[in-house]
């Protein structure tokens, strides 16, 4: 009996051992990467799991506005890089991969990461070269990661930077659609508008003074979708290198905003604009009850009118007039 007991045992700890159930032990996995403005699933696991991350420096041309060009330094070939998602008490291996056709060394700094340069002291990766690092996600939040290669300021201007969240050990409350949308100001050596191929300025970006302000630089474009009745998560973070941004959606009250990306403090409540620092985070929630097309905005409103700052959230489904009715409209365009 003793025996067969001990037997039985030994075929549990091996299924447990198979299946990772061993103390929170999960079996290696790839990290899923979205490009903006798309974001992973949420992870139904604990945390614990052995992550693999991987990620490409290149530098190619894009267009920045109608009819201009610009070349930009990215993660993944997009602006900003992929989203990446992990759950707090993961260990990440961190590979990175420099394009053989870039021009310059890059690298990359998580602000994630408890370490030299948030991993950049490891990752000067020169043209066609890898390096890798590994570290373990501890603080949960929503963090910015960018390149740290001097000129530091100047692979930040060109594009250079991404989200990466640690999801907490509980998860995040759960919402019908989650976005990733993140500002970066950009300096040309034209006017605003200027046709043509433009070329980096530093003394403007020196001067802190942005040729364009942008949402999603070089991701793919196209409106954020959602349906009356749902609940909304948008990811929203600032590549900088120098403006503070002012985020707000026209026509919407932010009912959660986790500040500074702090998930784990106690969330602000009926929120109508946030501060988002350069090199920061925030997340934001709200319930949509009116169809509309909202609109993304810096409400440092000239870098949205003139400069390009804006998004739009379309809004599909019913009307609701007890929410919203317009009851006598003017001629004139609303100027939003």
């Amino acid at each position: 009996m003793a025996k067969k007991m001990k037997l039985a045992v030994l075929v549990l700890i091996g299924l447990m051992v198979s299946f990772g159930l061993n103390s929170g032990s999960y079996a290696d996995e790839t990290a899923k990467l979205t490009t903006a403005p798309e974001v992973p699933p949420a992870l139904n696991r604990a945390g614990g799991a052995q992550v693999t991350v991987e990620l490409e420096t290149t530098e190619k041309k894009g267009a920045i506005a109608e009819g201009v060009e610009y070349t930009y330094w990215t993660f993944n070939g997009t602006v900003p890089g992929p989203f990446v998602r992990v759950k707090e008490g993961d260990t990440i291996t961190f590979n990175l991969k420099n394009s053989a056709t870039s021009k310059n060394i890059h690298s990359i700094d998580i602000h994630a990461v408890t370490g030299p340069g948030g991993g950049a002291k490891a990752t000067q990766t020169p043209p066609g070269g890898k390096t890798a690092f590994q570290w373990k996600a501890i603080n949960p939040g929503i963090y910015i990661y960018h390149c740290a290669t001097a000129h530091i300021p100047t692979h930040i201007s060109n594009g250079m930077y991404g989200l990466l969240l640690v999801e907490p050990a509980n998860g995040l409350p759960k919402v019908d659609r989650e976005y990733y949308v993140v500002q970066g100001d950009f300096y040309t050596k034209g006017k605003t508008g200027e046709k043509g191929s433009q070329a980096f300025d530093v003394e403007k970006a020196r001067a802190e003074q942005p040729t364009y302000v942008k949402f999603n630089a070089m991701a793919t474009p196209g409106n954020l979708k959602a349906n009356v009745g749902e609940t909304v998560r948008l990811y929203v973070g600032n590549g900088g290198p120098n403006l503070t941004s002012a985020f707000h959606v026209i026509g919407e009250i932010f009912d959660t905003v986790y500040q500074l990306g702090a998930v784990g403090s106690e969330p602000a409540k009926n929120v109508q604009t946030t501060v988002i620092p350069p090199g920061g985070a925030a997340i934001v929630e709200f319930k949509v009850d009116v169809p509309a097309a909202y609109i993304l905005v810096d409400h440092a409103i000239f870098r949205a009118i003139d400069k390009g700052a804006v998004g739009i959230l379309e809004v599909t489904g019913n009307e609701n007039p007890d929410v919203y009715k317009a009851l006598k409209s003017g001629g004139a365009d609303a100027g939003h």
